[in-house]
């Protein structure tokens, strides 16, 4: 009996080299059935959070936001949509913007686009950007009208512009992910 269980260890453990040594040589030539190679996107902001605000206001952003490998060098190639919407006391509006530019850098994202759809009035073509600091928990969000006050009232807004990211997401809601963006410098 012993020596069976040596033979067929033996058979077994030839047959893996073989097994191995065809796949390394395979992939090494370019061949094989493992070419599976997954690229990673140059960066990304994806992810939805409500805003914590203390009078209650119903504060929202969700973000799909993605800029390709191959599109690398150049921010402004970015593709994707994100919405926001802010409303108190039944009264407010919401808008979706659909993406012009991205840069991501470690867990902060800034990200901009033009509205495309809003029930705000004279918000429709306005170009507006946000802010995000992916901190897991406490995470933190900012946008380009901070100073202003409305969409609407932001002139000339660049591409990839945002103020800091100083208000708070309500704890519990915020699942935002930055894939951070690696230029060739």
């Amino acid at each position: 009996m012993q020596r069976r269980t040596k033979i067929a260890a033996v058979t077994l453990a030839t047959a893996l080299l073989i097994i191995t040594g065809a796949e390394g040589a395979a992939m090494a030539s370019g061949g094989g059935v493992h070419q599976h190679q997954h690229v990673r996107e140059a960066a990304s902001l994806t992810g939805k959070a409500k805003l914590y605000r203390s009078a209650g206001d119903d504060t929202t952003f969700s973000f799909d936001a993605h800029l390709a490998a191959k599109d690398n060098m150049n921010p402004q190639k970015a593709t994707g949509t994100f919405t926001f919407s802010h409303y108190l006391h039944g009264d407010g509006a919401w808008a979706k913007a659909k993406v012009d530019c991205l840069v991501t850098g470690g867990k902060v994202a800034v990200v901009s686009g033009v509205i495309t759809a809003s029930d705000l009035p004279g918000a429709k073509g306005k170009r507006v950007g946000v802010t995000v600091d992916d901190l897991g928990r406490h995470d933190r969000l900012g946008y380009s009208w901070a100073g202003v006050g409305s969409p609407t009232d932001t002139k000339d807004l660049p591409p990839c512009v945002s103020s800091a990211p100083f208000e708070k997401v309500k704890q519990g809601t915020g699942d935002f992910e930055v894939v951070p963006w690696n230029p060739a410098l």
